[in-house]
């Protein structure tokens, strides 16, 4: 979640995209933001809201999916 943030901030400031830094970030996260925008194209908006979107689907993984299986685990045993 925190490397969606990282990445969302670093958009604003316009890094330099030689940096070792800003291509590992780029390098895990963009994999996941290019499934999303081919699936909610945003052409002629300007923004892009695939970070809120996957921040969105992470949270909602760890409330709900998480929470489930450990209930399920707990009447397992």
């Amino acid at each position: 979640m925190w490397i969606i943030i990282i990445r969302a901030l670093l958009s604003w400031v316009n890094p330099d995209p030689y940096n070792p830094i800003v291509q590992f970030l780029y390098s895990i996260t963009e994999p996941v933001l290019y499934r999303i925008r081919q699936l909610v194209p945003m052409t002629g908006i300007g923004i892009d809201f695939s970070p809120i979107i996957v921040l969105l689907a992470i949270v909602f993984l760890q409330g709900f999916l998480v929470e489930s299986l450990a209930a399920l685990g707990a009447r397992l045993q």
